[in-house]
């Protein structure tokens, strides 16, 4: 299968990244990609932009080197009612949402804590993906989530980052053999997304495309082969949720 886009990058305006918007869109075209989406982190994660940078988004160009750039945000899941740390009048303006649960913003409650902000998240009409779920310190049942997931029209992400051995995502190999299997059950779709934070990573998969071929994954699943299948689940080109 081609792998034309990546929905799930960070610049130097995240605080912990390396590359400027300009050098990831490059990087991108160089790779062979058709699109990429620069998500950045949202406010209450530590060092990170302030709103004005998500209010101006607007003044970029969303095509560079020849291929379509998106720009949004990575934004925290801050409670187990599933509350985001961007108001809704500020999400309605991003291209694509990713909503995550990051240690610097939630603590890591009980199974049935963590689903419900997961699910409760994904409720909301502007969120697009689910990031990182397989993070072992925030247990899931993952056929609840999937089946939300699925039900809500929101894609469950395959992060490659959490699959690099040294990452610091727990367990993330075993979970992500897990809620592949309940994709798979549920015909829910799956991203298969870098979380790049320097351009070299940019649309890099090689930890995530070997799980899906040992899994025999279906490619109609994997929203990555088709950028108008991927627009079917973005803000900028979707009806609202």
């Amino acid at each position: 299968m081609r792998y034309l886009l990546d929905s799930h990058a960070h610049t130097i305006a995240s605080g912990h990244a390396y590359n400027t918007i300009y050098e990831m869109a490059q990087a991108a075209a160089e790779k062979g990609l058709e699109l990429l989406a620069l998500t950045e982190h949202s406010m209450r994660m530590p060092g990170t932009c302030h709103e004005y940078y998500f209010m101006n988004l607007k003044v970029l160009p969303r095509r560079m080197f020849g291929i379509e750039v998106l720009f949004g945000t990575e934004v925290n899941i801050m409670d187990y009612d599933g509350g985001l740390d961007m108001e809704q009048s500020l999400l309605a303006k991003m291209d694509v949402v990713v909503a995550s649960l990051h240690t610097p913003c939630i603590r890591p409650g009980t199974r049935e804590e963590n689903t419900r902000a997961c699910i409760e998240a994904m409720k909301n009409q502007y969120v697009n993906i689910l990031g990182h779920p397989d993070d072992g310190r925030y247990p899931l049942d993952y056929e609840a989530v999937v089946r939300a997931a699925k039900e809500q029209h929101v894609l469950i992400e395959l992060n490659n980052s959490s699959l690099n051995p040294v990452g610091v995502r727990l367990n993330a190999l075993e979970n992500d053999r897990e809620l592949l299997r309940w994709c798979r059950a549920y015909g829910a779709p799956v991203i298969v997304n870098s979380d790049a934070h320097c351009a070299a990573d940019v649309g890099s998969r090689q930890y995530a495309e070997p799980l899906l071929a040992e899994l025999d994954f279906p490619e109609e699943l994997v929203v990555n082969r088709s950028v108008d299948e991927y627009k079917k689940y973005i803000n900028r080109f979707t009806a609202l949720k």
